[in-house]
């Protein structure tokens, strides 16, 4: 039976932590939210990892299939998933490549008891943090989350920075967009003031709140920005 989804920051049934969302008004993304998912058919297996990485200071959720993780799956969830490479069903290779097409950016880390090169040549082509056969030394497991871990917060602090700046640019009028625009293309005051029928000065203007809304201190951060522009 699969771990039952309670309100963020409860914990479900025996116990269990469930997995907590991350708040998109939360910009930083901190380890403390970061939870590993435990996929095992194998009871005794998935109490065995659940109650060692949670004496560690873990946050764990267990699934008992990769059916019961994915029917509750939400792509807000951070950390890591440890899924065995054989279950009845769904297997941990399946189910990693099941994520990978929804988008998921999720780390994997692969344990088998049936471990051979082919199944550990196809985890580390969908991109594993690690293929690990059991039984495995505690370490190693430890190893493989604290590099995903890292993969992880290291992949939402660039988005959650996206974030904010988008919501910088949000914050801009039309016209400071507009002229924010131009000045990503590389124009000067004058020449911008010419494409939008306004005096060189009144750009100045707009160009000065733009960077205080920014938090940016010169053109060249203004140009970076760019990208965010898109439609």
């Amino acid at each position: 039976m699969n771990e039952q989804l309670a309100t963020p920051g409860t914990s479900g049934p025996a116990g269990r932590r469930t997995p907590v969302p991350a708040s998109s008004a939360n910009p930083d993304i901190q380890r403390a939210q970061l939870t590993v998912y435990v996929v095992d058919d194998d009871l005794a297996i998935r109490d065995s990892l659940s109650l060692s990485l949670s004496l560690r200071g873990y946050h764990i959720a267990q699934f008992a299939s990769a059916e019961d993780f994915l029917n509750v799956f939400d792509a807000a969830w951070m950390g890591c998933v440890i899924a065995d490479i054989r279950m009845p069903g769904m297997s941990g290779l399946q189910l990693q490549g099941a994520l990978a097409a929804r988008g998921s950016k999720l780390p994997v880390v692969i344990i088998t008891g049936h471990g051979d090169v082919n199944s550990a040549r196809a985890a580390f082509r969908g991109q594993a943090i690690d293929f690990l056969e059991k039984p495995f030394d505690d370490e190693q497991l430890i190893n493989a989350i604290e590099t995903a871990f890292q993969h992880e917060l290291g992949r939402m602090n660039v988005l959650a920075g996206k974030a904010r700046r988008e919501a910088m640019v949000s914050s801009l009028s039309p016209r400071e967009r507009e002229v924010l625009r131009h000045l990503t293309r590389g124009l000067h005051a004058r020449e911008i003031g010419e494409q939008l029928g306004i005096s060189h000065r009144t750009v100045e203007v707009h160009k000065a709140h733009i960077m205080e809304k920014l938090g940016v201190r010169s053109v060249i951060d203004i140009v970076r920005m760019g990208d965010l522009l898109a439609e």
